[in-house]
């Protein structure tokens, strides 16, 4: 079977820019993962005759229909309706679904009204994927040599629908025997079309396993998926494939999956036990944010200064007039008093500090994007890291930390 999947997000709010269409992101994700192809994303308004056509659209040029959102109770979710009018399908009363319904109503002691009954109705014949958190159940139907999947809009539902039911459903009706196992492995410091370059022969080439470049807020992620009867096997695929790209990019590598740069920064200062002060000027607080997000951080963190003014600097942090007055707040010797400083002051085994021009101005004759990063340790010479971004105020600000996260785990890594 030639599979030619379209994906139709139903819903106004998403014409009107209200909300983003993240559903179909996601189902192309898992689409992707399971060897379904996808060639059209349409986006339509909550218009039972614009559905119509989109629907009679889709018939021509896709085998498989996946719609998204207007399974509800309101007025305006009128997708079963118009799929049910368009395939000559009545809808039924799913029983399963209309028993759930009136036992959450009655749990949560409120009156259902019957457009809530209407959740419970699905196309007459069709398989039922469970909602495990809401009432509108899901549904799939093979009509005319084309299958038609209904999903909830609200992504808390959807997602889990997808994931728990919907592949399971694919897989069996498409006959898939093999077994799809996909690997996030994620990157820093090294920009996607440079990852990609170095690694070009390896995409060119793929064949299975496969690798998609993903790039996004200032890191490029690798999604490694390959395909076989026997999960070993395949698991064995995905570790040569990550085994050889690492050679070539392997020192820009720090985790996989949805992990990020702060847990994997909080994970080795646990392992390692060691502590640690943050000294922040155009960062504003946001290293400190980001760290104490995490649960667990008291463990390590001892606190941070937003030291934003040159008074905050030498009064508080002790950084030196003379510094401040011969090289200015915006330059290495300040980044680098700052880190000593932060971390005598708090008797941390390591102090940060963030000091630059996030813009719009320059300052102290320094270019917007100017960056100075200090890392101090105990025994060992202070470093600081210079750069020169490019882009917005927070652009400038949120890479400023991630690139700070950065060089602490690669010094963390190296430490014994």
């Amino acid at each position: 079977m030639n599979i030619r999947t379209e994906i139709i997000a139903v819903g106004s709010e998403l014409l009107l820019g209200q909300i983003v269409n993240s559903n179909a992101q996601f189902l192309s994700q898992q689409l992707a993962e399971l060897g379904m192809n996808v060639y059209y994303h349409t986006v339509v308004g909550d218009n039972p005759t614009r559905l119509e056509q989109a629907i009679d659209v889709a018939k021509k040029r896709s085998n498989i229909i996946i719609f998204t959102g207007g399974l509800g109770p309101t007025k305006d979710d009128l997708t079963k309706e118009t799929i049910s009018n368009a395939l000559g399908k009545k809808l039924v009363f799913d029983q399963e679904a209309l028993d759930s319904i009136e036992n959450y109503f009655v749990q949560s002691k409120r009156i259902m009204s019957e457009n809530n009954k209407k959740q419970a109705l699905v196309l007459e014949g069709s398989y039922i994927l469970k909602n495990d958190f809401g009432m509108a159940p899901g549904m799939a139907l093979e009509a005319d040599q084309t299958i038609y999947m209904l999903l909830p809009g609200p992504p808390s539902e959807m997602k889990p629908m997808f994931k728990n039911y919907g592949r399971e459903y694919f897989q069996k009706q498409l006959g898939f025997q093999e077994k799809i196992i996909s690997r996030v492995v994620r990157y820093f410091g090294i920009g996607e079309s440079q990852l990609e370059t170095d690694i070009q022969d390896i995409i060119d080439e793929q064949v299975n396993p496969t690798v998609a470049p993903l790039a996004g807020d200032g890191e490029v992620t690798l999604r490694l998926t390959a395909k076989h009867v026997d999960e070993l096997v395949a698991n064995q695929l995905l570790n040569e494939l990550e085994q050889k790209i690492n050679q070539r990019v392997g020192e820009f590598f720090y985790g996989y999956e949805q992990t990020t740069l702060p847990l994997e920064l909080k994970k080795l200062l646990i392992e390692k036990q060691k502590t640690i002060s943050a000294a922040e000027s155009l960062t504003g607080g946001m290293f400190s944010e980001q760290i104490t997000a995490l649960d667990g951080v008291s463990q390590f963190f001892k606190g941070s200064i937003v030291s934003y003014s040159n008074q905050m600097k030498a009064q508080i942090l002790k950084v030196s007039p003379q510094t401040l007055q011969e090289y200015g707040a915006v330059s290495e010797q300040c980044a680098k008093e700052m880190a000593d400083q932060i971390r005598k002051l708090s008797n941390s085994d390591i102090g940060i500090s963030f000091t630059g021009v996030a813009g719009p101005e320059p300052h102290e004759g320094q270019p917007v994007g100017t960056v100075f990063i200090g890392i101090s340790m105990q025994n060992r010479e202070t470093q600081v890291y210079s750069f020169h971004f490019v882009g917005t105020r927070k652009g400038i600000r949120v890479r400023t930390v991630k690139y700070g996260c950065h060089y602490l785990v690669k010094l963390l890594t190296e430490i014994e």
